[in-house]
């Protein structure tokens, strides 16, 4: 196994793609079809209740790309299965990426049919990467634009992601947690997200933890002697109520010892009613400074609902609703081909049609500085508006150093703050109108031209 990663992923592996790019690798070899490619990334269309989605994965894309190669170990496999042809196959061990890629910067706000990456390089190399280029983006896209609407339901309320146990794989959990905090999320409990990527941890202690002890109050005090800077308890192991006296009594004892109790948390029953009455409990012994935290397969229309109410609520765990995106679980995205030697390409499938050529995305402001519409159009145009697509890696090489999570926040952030009202809803149902994406009069032409020509 080889022991380089890729920003955080276990390895780079060219056999993780689909059979038929590498039989197409040989047919285009063979063919001598390496002439300059266009692919491009985008979103066909947003799922029911969304109105807006945040580019995510870039970061570990370039990174794979940067070191994506073929083993011996790995051409012999090839070999042996009888599929290739050793010329192919010596094409293979030389493989690298030399391409151009240009793309959103991560945590930019998009919306349907607007790439967000476009990859130029000769065929063979813009073919092969299809599957992880989908793979990589999809996912952290859809837990980012997930954990964006979660900190729309809780604009100042403690989030952190603990789905790692719910998650698909070991790496979909660690990829889930990078995009939760992109995405808005304050930190997770993923401890290898923090060693990846330097996210913000944060923990408490397990039911089975209560359990061993045997004596509920025994546990708080030695947790809290171990761990002084981060006495956070869980207390809905037997009786919620009867812990909270248990804390309030326990927090005046380390008082005298320098300790505070920074926190409990609820995991389960009816979080509102039983956040109120800890929260009175709590209050009542003096307790002010101690948060109230719960947890326990929440979504952000809960959380919504939390915040509406005026539950005296300061921080969510989430894990489920947000590590597997519980209530649409993928996005319909595409990778496709958009211009082959010079030549645009469409594909005018029923319900899957593109717009062909080197496309650019360009955003208009109102007065107010929200976001009013954005224009599809060809590269070569001239439009008004901020150019979305940037240059990010050329022949292969990155153009700049790896971003931090902290400027990745700061443009999620704007972005969110740009979101018309009509685009802040989490409900389905509500009545919204929809952001418009025009299609440019050259992008439009175009595709006519390409259309009468196909026929």
């Amino acid at each position: 196994m080889k022991e380089h990663r890729a920003a955080g992923l276990e390895q780079v592996n060219p056999l993780l793609t689909d059979l038929y790019q590498l039989t197409m690798l040989q047919a285009y070899y063979s063919s001598g079809m390496e002439e300059t490619a266009v692919f491009e990334f985008f979103v066909r269309k947003l799922p029911a209740g969304r109105r807006f989605l945040l580019a995510a994965g870039l970061e570990q894309l370039l990174a794979y790309l940067q070191e994506l190669q073929f083993t011996e170990t790995e051409l012999q496999w090839l070999r042996d299965s009888g599929r290739f042809s050793d010329a192919c196959l010596e094409r293979l061990a030389d493989w690298r990426f030399s391409g151009d890629v240009a793309a959103m910067p991560e945590g930019s706000v998009f919306f349907a049919n607007e790439p967000i990456l476009r990859v130029t390089a000769p065929l063979p190399e813009a073919q092969l990467i299809e599957p992880i280029a989908i793979n990589l983006l999809h996912f952290q896209t859809l837990i980012a634009s997930k954990a964006a609407r979660f900190r729309l339901a809780a604009p100042d309320g403690l989030l952190v992601d603990f789905g790692l146990r719910r998650a698909h794989t070991p790496d979909a959990g660690l990829l889930a947690a990078r995009a939760a905090v992109i995405g808005g999320f304050d930190g997770t409990a993923t401890v290898a997200a923090g060693a990846a990527f330097d996210a913000a941890l944060y923990g408490t202690m397990a039911h089975s933890y209560i359990q061993a002890w045997g004596d509920e109050y025994a546990a708080f005090a030695h947790f809290a002697r171990v761990h002084p800077d981060n006495a956070v308890l869980l207390i809905d192991t037997y009786d919620t109520l009867a812990a909270t006296d248990k804390v309030v009594r326990l927090a005046h004892e380390l008082q005298q010892e320098g300790i505070a109790i920074r926190a409990v948390r609820i995991d389960s029953g009816d979080l509102d009613n039983l956040s109120r009455q800890v929260r009175a409990k709590l209050d009542a012994g003096g307790c002010q400074a101690i948060r109230v935290l719960v947890s326990g397969g929440l979504d952000e229309h809960e959380i919504a609902g939390y915040v509406a109410a005026g539950a005296p609520i300061d921080g969510y765990g989430v894990g489920t609703q947000l590590d597997c995106s519980a209530d649409h679980p993928y996005l319909d995205c595409a990778y496709k081909l958009q211009e082959y030697a010079g030549r645009p390409c469409r594909k005018r499938s029923t319900g899957k049609a593109t717009w062909p050529g080197r496309k650019q995305v360009y955003r208009n402001l109102t007065d107010s500085g929200l976001f009013d519409d954005d224009v599809l159009a060809l590269e070569s145009e001239s439009q008004a508006g901020k150019a979305l697509l940037q240059p990010v890696m050329r022949q292969g090489q990155r153009l700049h150093d790896s971003e931090t999570t902290e400027a990745i926040q700061q443009r999620v952030g704007d972005g969110l703050a740009r979101l018309p009202a009509s685009l802040r809803h989490l409900q389905a149902d509500t009545d919204a109108s929809g952001y418009e994406v025009r299609i440019s009069e050259e992008l439009r032409a175009l595709a006519e031209s390409v259309d009468r020509e196909a026929d």
